[in-house]
């Protein structure tokens, strides 16, 4: 019976070689199928136990895809899933936004309101283990599957925090997270604030909504804080390149292997701040959609970029279905911006991970970086500063004082000005940043 299934796999694999044989570059394409053939007969005829062939060719997949690049992944029927209700806006869960870094499953930021966010994860924080499970060598779908599920339920997490050099544990129980992106403020009397943590198709939307009504006639300039944001939607990014820079703006095409299918994206409307200050604040965790919407408003001027580098993913990503309902995940092309830089590093052999590189450059340890994310959560619950213990914002603080002087286009147009203004001193970041108290 096992050589028949053999037989009937080799045949269904011959079939499709011969079918597809005008798309092989050459024989050696068929001499490599046949040997992927003759291992599995050899493995469900020699090997000591018997195995599950569809097992087998799973994993092949797996790891022919996740060998192409740290995005690219082979996805269960069950992961998709997964991945279709998180696009609905809630879900069953803890509250974590995650990405692989270094191939360690890294945390974004958690979720306001949210079981971890209450439990004190911090951005920064590795995932280590999952209901005791290891993981080393999940996909952040894998992660994301585990920690779904219903409301009630627990998880317990396994974490490692670099900052202390410690492991933490956390028995979370889940519950239905609905997903907050996007919170606005006025600062110093006349400084607009919006924090943007995600790029959905209705953010561009609700921005234009802030400016227009919350903001009108009440702001001389504005802070778009991206810190933290992953990215998300690329239309959404465009759209929101939109409402700052002229209609038929270059804002990202895309570098492809076919040609034919490379794109550029224009902004499509009449912008409605064309001459208001802004900056941007990025850091380490600002992605994609975010470097996009960051690199572009650069590009052309139109902002000045404060912070730390930005993550550094200008890759393209397609999430195809298979057959049997599960997917794989394939990078397809690269981000350009509008100069003609590229955002990405691809997988970890590109020395240079940087992502984007601000114009006024502040270095921030990723503990403050995670007490910082979290004192601007406790803000949208408590919308008034309570009196307990803070840490100084050193990029927001640099941003608001550019603004009062009324340097932002002289800055934008020669950010060394700001270096020859406040030139760098090395820091004692055990006494300059303590934690102090309103």
């Amino acid at each position: 019976m096992l050589k028949n299934k053999i037989k009937s796999l080799f045949i269904v694999v011959f079939c499709f070689v011969f079918i597809n044989i005008a798309y092989c570059k050459s024989d050696s394409a068929y001499d490599e199928i046949r040997k992927i053939v003759d291992v599995l007969e050899i493995i469900d005829t020699k090997y000591i136990e018997e195995v599950d062939n569809k097992d087998l060719i799973i994993s092949a997949i797996k790891g022919m895809v996740e060998s192409l690049d740290i995005y690219s992944r082979y996805i269960t029927e069950k992961e998709y899933k997964n991945i279709k209700s998180g696009l609905k806006g809630s879900f069953g869960g803890v509250g974590l936004r995650l990405n692989m870094q270094n191939k360690e499953l890294t945390v974004i930021a958690p979720m306001i309101g949210t079981p971890a966010y209450k439990a004190g994860i911090l951005p920064g924080d590795k995932i280590i283990k999952i209901d005791r499970k290891d993981t080393k060598e999940m996909s952040s779908e894998k992660a994301i599957e585990l920690m779904r599920g219903n409301p009630g339920t627990k998880v317990f997490l396994t974490i490692y925090r670099p900052s202390t050099k410690k492991e933490l544990e956390f028995n979370l129980k889940r519950k239905k997270i609905k997903i907050e992106i996007i919170s606005k403020k006025i600062l110093e009397k006349d400084i607009g604030y919006i924090r943007l943590t995600e790029f959905n198709a209705q953010c561009h939307v609700d921005i234009a909504n802030i400016l227009k009504n919350d903001f009108k006639n009440k702001i001389k300039a504005l802070i778009f804080d991206l810190r933290n944001n992953p990215g998300g939607l690329v239309d959404s990014a465009v759209n929101t390149c939109s409402l700052f820079i002229e209609e038929g703006s270059l804002v990202v095409s895309t570098k492809c292997r076919d040609k034919i299918i490379e794109q550029q994206f224009y902004t499509q409307n009449k912008p409605i701040c064309t001459d208001l200050p802004i900056i941007v604040l990025i850091n380490g965790n600002s992605a994609s959609a975010s470097e996009i919407v960051t690199g572009t408003l650069q590009d052309y001027k139109r902002a000045l970029v404060v912070g730390s580098n930005s993550y550094g993913k200008g890759l393209v990503q397609k999430i195809i279905a298979l057959s049997d309902r599960s997917a794989i995940k394939l990078t397809f092309a690269k981000y350009c911006l509008p100069s003609g830089r590229m955002i990405n590093h691809v997988g970890e052999k590109q020395k240079n991970k940087n992502g984007l590189t601000p114009d006024i450059y502040i270095e921030v340890l990723p503990e403050i970086e995670g007490k910082l994310y979290m004192q601007a959560e406790m803000e949208k619950i408590h919308k008034e500063k309570q009196a307990e213990e803070f840490v100084v914002d050193e990029v927001l603080e640099t941003a608001i004082k550019i603004i009062k002087e009324n340097k932002v286009q002289a800055y934008i147009d020669n950010p060394s000005q700001y270096l020859k203004a406040y030139p760098l001193q090395k820091k004692d970041y055990k006494n300059s940043n303590k934690e102090k108290k309103f």
